[in-house]
């Protein structure tokens, strides 16, 4: 028995998210069936390396762009 191409008959599992307010301006896109390529500016130290973390031990191809009101109460 032989198995079909996963390639050509399983959906995309891609997404872009877009996201403005007043106070920031926030895109993030998402490649589940990616390779681990992570670019991630938050403006938060942590949180970016929590996110790359994420990504490259996923295998995702994650971006992240956020900019705007990032005080942490």
């Amino acid at each position: 028995m032989t198995q079909p191409d996963s390639t050509s008959t399983r959906p995309s599992r891609r997404a872009r998210v877009e996201r403005k307010t007043k106070e920031s301006d926030i895109v993030v896109e998402l490649d589940l069936d990616g390779t681990g390529q992570v670019s991630v500016e938050t403006g938060v130290p942590f949180f970016d390396h929590m996110l790359t973390s994420l990504g490259s031990h996923a295998s995702f191809d994650l971006t992240v762009k956020a900019v705007g009101d990032i005080e942490i109460e």
